[in-house]
C-alpha cells in the first residue's frame, strides 16, 4: 500500500508540474497547447461535461496517477523501474503521439501545430523525468543507501 500511495503522490506532483508548464508555455507565448491538456470532449460520456473545468482537471489528474501507476507496475515486470529510460521514452513518445486525438477536435490546438506539439512533447519529458527521478530516489531511497547501487539508465 505504501508504494501505490506513494505512486500517486508521484503522479499528483508530475500532473501539476506538466499543467505549470503548459500554462507557462501559454502566458509566455499564447500557444494553446494546455487546452488538450483538459480537453475531453472527445471521450464518449466524460463530453457531456466538458465545459464544466473541473471534469477536464480530474480527468488531467486522474490519467497521471493511472499512468504513473501502470507504468510503473509494467517496468517491474520486467525490471526496468529503477531506469530513466523507459519512463521518458515511454511519455514523451505517447505523449508526441497522443497530441494527436486534438484532431478530433474542435477545440486549440490544431493537429498540425508544430509549435503546440513541440511545447506539449517537451513538457511531457520534463513530466516524464520527474516521475523516473521520484521514483528511483523517493520510492527506491532504501536502495541507494550507501553499499548499494542503483542503475538509472539502460
Amino acid at each position: 500500500m505504501k508504494v501505490i500511495s506513494r505512486l500517486v503522490i508521484i503522479g499528483i506532483l508530475a500532473g501539476a508540474l506538466l499543467a505549470g508548464l503548459l500554462k507557462l508555455v501559454y502566458v509566455a507565448t499564447g500557444n494553446k497547447a494546455y487546452v488538450l491538456l483538459y480537453n475531453v470532449d472527445y471521450i464518449p460520456i466524460l463530453n457531456r461535461w466538458e465545459s464544466t473545468p473541473i471534469v477536464g482537471i480530474t480527468f488531467h489528474f486522474v490519467f497521471c496517477i493511472a499512468s504513473v501507476v501502470g507504468l510503473y507496475f509494467i517496468l517491474r515486470l520486467i525490471h526496468l523501474e529503477k531506469r530513466i529510460l523507459p519512463y521518458f521514452l515511454t511519455y514523451t513518445a505517447g505523449s508526441g503521439i497522443l497530441y494527436f486525438l486534438t484532431a478530433l477536435s474542435d477545440k486549440p490546438p490544431a493537429a498540425n501545430d508544430v509549435e503546440a506539439w513541440l511545447y506539449w512533447t517537451l513538457s511531457h519529458a520534463a513530466y516524464s523525468i520527474l516521475v523516473a527521478e521520484l521514483i528511483i530516489h523517493w520510492l527506491h531511497r532504501q536502495e541507494s543507501l550507501p553499499g548499494k547501487t542503483l542503475h538509472t539508465e539502460t
